[in-house]
């Protein structure tokens, strides 16, 4: 045997998993297609945004939150309804996991050096419906240190069981085989890749240089999804959210590519839920790339107007910051404006300066160095935005800003193939909404959520702007942001039991496999279900790679 477990991927839940292992004395094989530089995969270019349950956080800012509360939201967004086959496991995941973020979750962070920042953020607001999706109270606890901070720790421990003889790094070996004795996983196969000196994030080259081999008493699949894949998206995109778009860009390295979930698939491991995806609208363009097509998501808070590709503003639920996939859905399905593949926010300096978060740990230097200087500095000090938010505006290309609509809506224009926008009727409706601030009561759908999310102190003290008219010179200029349908995550793949063992086709474990992570849909094939509540890919990784390192070692 070259080790006791072999862990397939170098992301969170792969190291979360070889953390379990080797604190219970196990000798780990760590493999990964990438270079020592990208340890810790997606997780580490994350902003940090975990879900946990009436926590010290929450109650200091006068948040109520509960079990039950919690697991009403889950449920309503999950919408399971394959109960009596590819949800099975996933539904016992989801119940589990709401415990976990309601119970030991925090404390088990927090014990390995992971702080988080005072305030509590409200992601994922929902449709407006109290048993269905969305998140009834804020729940997003950024991570003092952002994805990176909940990377450090799982990685530190990777590197001093290393330096004890615990693990052994394989990096720049590809799997292309699962190995099976007897029906037990025993090993795998694959491809040793050139030498690659690419920087974090950045392709690598596929050239191989040699074979390899390695057998174990189990194998631990945390190969990650399908988002750098824009083919596999396209194959599993399902038909209920309308055509797949002609145009995609990309919110993950493009190593994430899905070819561990075919492999896994071919022998004879069950996959499930593979149509159901979590991909933003929100998507803008980097104009200081990493990674192929590498975009950013604009984490929005709830002023900026939401227009589609001819100039009509979004209907609710579909206002920034509340129904990812509700908005996804009318964007593809909505006959006329299917076709096309942006849409567009409007908003005022007023607004991106207070409102205007970018997800991405490169794009948060403040919080990822740990600097409650810079935090105090840049985003309750300075009379800009965050200086990276004002460099996108600044140098990004779906970005446009005027001191007046008419010349907005002109450069708004000038970034289409042929005009689709009216500023006569863009007009219109930003006048109609401006006459629902004068009063604190209105019947505006949108302005009654800001004066809503305004009652949470959080989201008062740094998130949400106060009410204001878009049109009022004070807050200008105005700005205008092309939004695209980027890329993330999948919410399906590999089966798997509540010990993270992954079920063959037949329904059984598969005696010495197991996998974590967004390969097994975060938990079971599936644990969001149809919707996600947002900052629950790291404690899915999280949860799930500690199941399965303590299931593989108590098994083996």
């Amino acid at each position: 045997m070259d080790a006791d477990v072999i862990v397939i991927g170098a992301g969170l839940a792969g190291l979360v998993a070889t953390h379990e292992l080797t604190r219970r004395g196990k000798k780990v094989a760590v493999i990964d297609q990438e270079n020592e530089a990208n340890l810790g995969g997606q997780a580490f270019w994350s902003f940090g945004g975990l879900f946990l349950v009436d926590t010290p956080e929450q109650r200091r800012l006068g948040i109520k939150d509960s079990l039950e509360l919690a697991w009403n939201d889950w449920s309503g967004s999950a919408a399971f309804d394959r109960l009596d086959d590819e949800d099975i496991w996933a539904a016992k995941w989801a119940r589990s996991y709401v415990e976990f973020a309601a119970g030991e979750k925090r404390a088990y962070l927090t014990d390995l050096g992971i702080e988080f920042m005072p305030t509590v953020g409200w992601a994922e607001r929902g449709d407006l419906r109290a048993n269905g999706h969305g998140n009834s109270v804020p729940r997003f606890h950024i991570a003092w240190g952002t994805g990176t901070g909940v990377v450090e720790p799982f990685v530190d421990s990777a590197r001093q069981s290393a330096a004890d003889k615990l693990v052994t790094f394989y990096h720049r070996h590809r799997v292309d085989e699962l190995i099976f004795t007897n029906g037990v996983t025993t090993g795998i196969k694959g491809a040793v890749l050139a030498p690659d000196d690419a920087v974090r994030g950045a392709p690598s080259n596929r050239d191989e240089v040699g074979e390899f081999e390695l057998s174990a008493q189990a194998v631990i699949i945390t190969t990650g999804g399908i988002g750098g894949n824009h083919e596999m998206v396209r194959r599993y995109w399902p038909e209920r959210m309308g055509p797949p778009p002609a145009s995609m860009i990309t919110g993950v390295p493009a190593y994430v590519d899905g070819r561990m979930l075919d492999i896994a698939n071919d022998s004879g491991v069950r996959l499930v839920n593979r149509d159901r995806m979590w991909h933003y609208t929100e998507g803008v363009n980097n104009w200081d790339p990493i990674w192929p097509k590498h975009a950013i998501r604009i984490i929005p808070g709830p002023s900026s107007m939401w227009f589609d590709a001819l100039g009509r503003r979004l209907p609710a639920p579909y206002l920034p910051g509340y129904d990812t996939l509700g908005t996804l859905r009318y964007l593809r399905t909505t006959p006329d404006i299917a076709n096309y593949d942006h849409s567009w926010y409007i908003l005022t300096q007023k607004i991106i300066k207070k409102e205007f978060a970018l997800s991405g740990s490169e794009q948060n230097p403040d919080i990822t160095g740990k600097s409650r200087k810079a935090v105090l500095q840049e985003r309750f000090l300075n009379k800009d935005a965050t200086g990276p938010v004002e460099a996108f505006k600044s140098h990004g290309a779906d970005f446009v800003v005027a001191d007046n609509l008419e010349e907005l809506v002109e450069k708004m224009n000038a970034l289409t193939d042929e005009p689709l926008l009216d500023p006569a009727n863009i007009r219109a409706q930003i006048e109609a909404r401006d006459l629902q601030v004068v009063n604190p009561f209105c019947k505006d759908v949108q302005v009654q959520g800001i004066r809503n999310a305004r009652r949470a102190l959080g989201d008062r003290l740094g998130r949400v702007a106060a009410p204001h008219r878009i049109l009022d010179p004070k807050a200008g200029p105005l700005i205008a942001a092309k939004l695209h349908i980027l890329t993330r995550k999948t919410l399906g793949g590999i089966q798997t039991d509540l010990d993270s063992r992954a079920l063959g086709i037949d329904g059984q474990p598969i005696p010495g496999l197991y996998a974590a992570g967004e390969v097994a849909g975060f938990g079971g094939g599936g644990v969001h279900g149809y919707n996600a509540l947002e900052g629950t890919f790291l404690g899915g990784c999280v949860f799930s790679g500690r199941a399965a390192g303590r299931a593989a070692a108590q098994d083996i």
